[in-house]
């Protein structure tokens, strides 16, 4: 695809672009052979590992987008989703921000969401291909006003005309995702030496870092969208030392108040299950003090309250039957009530979901979940369903 990035971009190129929009792959080789007629076989097969490429980029993207977008397998792997890029790029945009040096941008996913809130963008990356593909993605997008993209070293690059730096490091390498924060490329100490060079700036990170790692002078967010952590971002010039959980779509967020470790308590009739954003926020003391509960084991992020309260930061489930560990109690309390479809979730338990699912062999009208956990220090199985 290198050598041919170029030539997709090309009237000529853009023509089997159009003709394999949308391309089922069980009808790729159909559709090879018919424009292989017209067009060079490098071309069309450029063209074809485009528009898959473009297919899987819907999920993070949109169609809309995705259809005009140009993208690489990393690319489409490592880049952010639309909606956390928006996000983002909103919270800059209330900083007052109206330049970002956007560095190791990638194919230019957060470029063109801080394009669109209207911030003008240096976009950088040093690979030719990448830079050469969000340079496409910022035209394709009719950006490009607002977006210069410079192939280049980032730690060469001169920030100082822009009010704000963003820097996305490569976290994965030749053996995969990397979990060392000085191990990515650039390293996070690099990283916050770039942003104390403008007045403010993000560093999207793991959403694994350890709490130990983050700088003093940095405010943590972490971010889900839909129930998924996608995302870590030291900020820079907004609130040292604050730590937040973001969830998106609304967003809402939930702050630190720097409460201590929720109490640990019997089961009471309702469990809430935090988000993941809130979770590694290490923010479910905040969680518990809103819902006025407490922990059903001091190492369980499952929160246990007598009442039903609504919260936009944990799913709450009321529930019916506790049990110690035993497969044949849970199996035998499934057959009574007539349960068909079962959720199991797990939380400080070794048992996999589908192991149990074969054992129980679910069967009947009914739907329950059940989880799998540890109350007050003993493996536990706690039964009910979700309020709706």
């Amino acid at each position: 695809m290198n050598d041919l990035l170029a030539p997709l971009l090309t009237p000529e190129g853009r023509a089997p672009l159009d003709d394999v929009r949308g391309t089922d792959p069980a009808q790729e080789l159909a559709v090879a052979t018919r424009l292989r007629r017209e067009h060079p076989a490098e071309l069309v097969s450029a063209a074809l590992g485009q528009a898959l490429l473009r297919q899987r980029a819907v999920a993070k993207f949109g169609a809309e987008d995705a259809e005009r977008m140009f993208f690489t397998p990393d690319g489409v792997e490592q880049s952010t989703r639309a909606s956390v890029a928006a996000y983002r790029a909103r919270r800059f945009q209330e900083l007052g921000v109206t330049s970002v040096a956007d560095l190791c941008c990638g194919i230019g996913g957060d470029a063109v969401a801080l394009a669109r809130a209207g911030i003008r963008v240096l976009a950088v990356d040093r690979d030719p291909l990448t830079a050469a593909v969000a340079r496409a993605n910022a035209e394709a997008l009719g950006l490009d006003g607002l977006i210069e993209v410079r192939r280049a070293d980032v730690t060469e690059v001169d920030v100082s005309a822009y009010d704000a730096v963003f820097v996305d490091p490569a976290r994965r390498g030749g053996r995969g995702r990397i979990f060392d924060p000085e191990a990515y490329s650039p390293p996070l100490s690099w990283a916050v030496h770039a942003a104390a060079r403008a007045p403010h700036a993000a560093l999207k990170v793991a959403p694994g870092i350890p709490h130990e790692a983050v700088p003093d002078t940095a405010e943590a967010e972490w971010i889900s969208d839909g129930g998924d952590v996608k995302e870590a971002v030291l900020w820079f010039g907004t609130e040292p030392g604050l730590v937040r959980a973001t969830l998106l779509p609304g967003p809402r967020t939930l702050r630190s108040r720097g409460l201590p470790d929720p109490p640990v308590r019997p089961v009471g009739r309702f469990l809430y299950e935090p988000d993941g954003a809130v979770i590694r926020a290490h923010l479910v003391a905040e969680v518990a003090d809103e819902l006025g509960g407490g922990l059903i084991d001091e190492t369980i992020a499952y929160v246990t309250a007598d009442e039903a309260r609504v919260t936009p930061y944990a799913s709450a489930y009321e529930i019916t039957d506790r049990l110690p560990f035993s497969v044949k109690k849970l199996k035998a309390l499934l057959r009574e009530r007539e349960v068909g479809i079962l959720t199991v979730k797990k939380r400080g338990s070794a048992v996999a979901p589908e192991e149990l699912r074969k054992k129980v062999k679910p069967h009947g009208p009914g739907a329950a979940t059940v989880f799998l956990t540890r109350v007050a220090g003993h493996p536990a199985m706690l039964v009910g369903h979700p309020l709706v």
